[in-house]
């Protein structure tokens, strides 16, 4: 069999138009109820379009929303609401390197990459918006142009499916050209889209080269640090890892061959207690890293494992973000 038809295999499986419609219907009666109302979905945030003055609400408005000049003509405190922007554009930046094609929990972390996007755009493209993405693969960087629509969407998370692994490309004997690293892409999205919105980074943040934690430049700071503050001091940004269990602490089944999928080196290695005590503690100084940089920089930061339920991870953090930024929220249908 082909790589082509074993491709094509996959994506009956995954990607058939019933099935990305189940998707839809997943995500969005799940969070109905969260998101309804907030512009952007996961990230509320005031609009810039002024609202009709209203009466000031002590312990409910935010006085830096105050019109003075209402409130001196009518000597009553009034505020103005700020009406959410529209026909916004939602970017996103999908890791799809050779590392994302790892997975030991119900799927793997490339499938989860695409059901992240997939839950960013259908709850966007539900609100009028536009939704765009930068793909970053084995062979090269695609860049989807933003539209709106559901067919639209259907066609982006078709195409991230269809983006060319690693194993594909090895079996076909296809010399892939070195993935961009994620701070060239991230600079790609902050130098090609200007016009304010959401932009949204799915990755699972490991090196290029297979060694765990991106080297560290000035000040020890990431090499995707920079660009991703530079990104997010003129958008809204969301960065979403993806993480695998194996990824985290090793099993105790002895000796075992590992291939790095970014290199394509394999080692025969024996998980002894030392070694998978190092392993954990490796990787927990990685995400440790990555949660700093991801902090420094002002972006948001969501986590979805490929062991646990992606949907009701999503619906905890909007949660978090709704009680952090002092909206209402109601939990029906969301599990804790």
């Amino acid at each position: 069999m082909t790589a082509r038809k074993r491709r094509s295999g996959k994506l009956a499986h995954l990607a058939p138009e019933r099935t990305l419609r189940r998707l839809e219907l997943q995500v969005t009666r799940r969070l109905d109820g969260l998101l309804n109302g907030e512009h952007l979905g996961l990230l509320p945030g005031p609009g810039t379009e002024l609202a009709e003055a209203r009466v000031y609400q002590p312990g409910e408005d935010d006085v830096r929303h105050m019109d003075w000049a209402v409130t001196a003509r009518t000597t009553t405190p009034h505020v103005r609401d700020l009406i959410a922007d529209h026909e916004l554009e939602a970017w996103a930046l999908v890791d799809l390197t050779p590392s994302m094609d790892f997975g030991t929990g119900t799927m793997i972390k490339r499938d989860l990459a695409v059901a992240a996007l997939a839950a960013v755009g259908f709850l966007t493209v539900r609100l009028g918006d536009r939704v765009g993405a930068y793909l970053m693969h084995t062979d090269g960087m695609r860049r989807w142009p933003a539209r709106t629509g559901k067919a639209a969407m259907y066609a982006l998370l078709q195409a991230a499916l269809d983006a060319q692994s690693a194993e594909d490309a090895a079996s076909t004997g296809t010399t892939a050209t070195p993935p961009r690293d994620l701070a060239a892409a991230v600079e790609s999205l902050d130098r090609g889209q200007t016009r304010r919105g959401l932009r949204v980074i799915i990755s699972d943040f490991l090196a290029p080269d297979g060694t765990g934690p991106t080297p560290a430049g000035p000040h020890g700071q990431l090499p995707w640090e920079r660009p991703l503050r530079r990104l997010t001091a003129r958008h809204q940004v969301l960065a979403i890892e993806i993480i695998d269990p194996r990824e985290l602490d090793l099993p105790d089944v002895g000796l075992v061959e590992m291939a790095d999928p970014e290199t394509g080196t394999v080692h025969e290695i024996v998980l002894s207690r030392r070694v998978r005590e190092k392993y954990a503690a490796a990787a927990a100084d990685q995400r440790e890293r990555t949660r700093a940089a991801l902090r420094r920089s002002g972006a948001h930061h969501l986590v979805l494992r490929t062991d646990r339920d992606w949907i009701a991870d999503v619906a905890r953090f909007a949660l978090r973000q709704r009680r952090a930024a002092g909206r209402p929220v109601t939990t029906a249908g969301v599990r804790p």
